[in-house]
């Protein structure tokens, strides 16, 4: 099934089994932070999540930036989410940022970032939503908050730490350094570099491989990745025996289980 969505801020093209999100704001560097920005994201994840033949997702960026973040001049001019006093700008984070960081951190398939260009402050961040990275040799990276007086206001702080590591991630914010795409593999916080000009095809390509898996057992296995971060031991133990206990009810384990033995490809179809 081929379709498109288009907002104001997201491209949604669905080719196949992948859905292709696109940040659509190239004039402002896909910059975040209007009013609307949190429901066009929720809406579009919500109804990927509501398909289940979607088995992964793409996230880029129109133009030549991935994300340059919070829009500085709605900041400067206090205008939408940065607008109002201190509870109006709280609530404001609350109902559009945090919505938008949610619905894309609550995708059910799997996501990958393909980091086109600069991903700087929130964008950072968005990217670090994302299951896997890859970017770019032009892309850079920045938690640049500090430097125009301000902290991750999106829960990069919590999300940062848990790609890299805490020293790093602390690095990173505390001195607002800029990290281009090589040294950003080397710290972890991407996975791989390619060519600006093979990059889209090398995310389908990734997103094609994980695209074949059993697509129950694929969003099943996010999950479990998810909550081994913070559930204990004995807990992911047992949500994944009774993850498996479903899996091994499914029409597609029976079908890999004969695709090996059969020394064949299996042919999954989420039942």
């Amino acid at each position: 099934m081929n379709s498109t969505t288009t907002s104001a801020l997201l491209l949604c093209e669905i080719i196949d089994d992948i859905a292709v999100l696109t940040l659509n704001r190239p004039e402002a560097l896909n910059a975040l932070g209007a009013f609307g920005d949190g429901h066009a994201i929720r809406e579009v994840c919500d109804l990927l999540n509501q398909q289940r033949q979607v088995r992964c997702a793409i996230l880029t960026g129109a133009g030549r930036a991935f994300s340059a973040g919070g829009d500085l001049k709605a900041m400067r001019a206090g205008e939408g989410v940065f607008g109002g006093g201190g509870t109006s700008i709280r609530d404001n984070y609350r109902r559009e940022i945090h919505v938008l960081s949610k619905a894309l951190y609550g995708l059910e398939m799997p996501l990958i970032a393909a980091v086109n260009g600069p991903a700087i402050g929130l964008g950072c961040d968005v990217a670090c939503l994302a299951d896997i990275r890859i970017t770019s040799e032009r892309a850079s990276f920045g938690v640049t908050f500090l430097k125009v007086g301000l902290i991750p206001g999106d829960g990069g702080a919590w999300l940062l730490q848990r790609v890299i590591g805490h020293s790093r991630a602390a690095e990173m914010l505390y001195t607002g350094e800029i990290l281009d795409a090589n040294t950003a593999a080397s710290v972890g916080l991407v996975s791989r570099v390619v060519s600006h000009e093979s990059l889209l095809a090398e995310a389908m390509s990734l997103a094609k491989r994980v695209s074949a898996q059993p697509p129950h057992a694929l969003r099943l296995a996010k999950s479990l990745l998810r909550q081994g971060r913070e559930a204990s031991y004995d807990a992911v133990m047992e949500m994944s025996a009774a993850a498996q206990a479903l899996c091994h009810l499914t029409e597609d384990h029976r079908e890999g289980v004969e695709a090996v033995l059969g020394k064949r490809p299996p042919v999954f179809h989420g039942k």
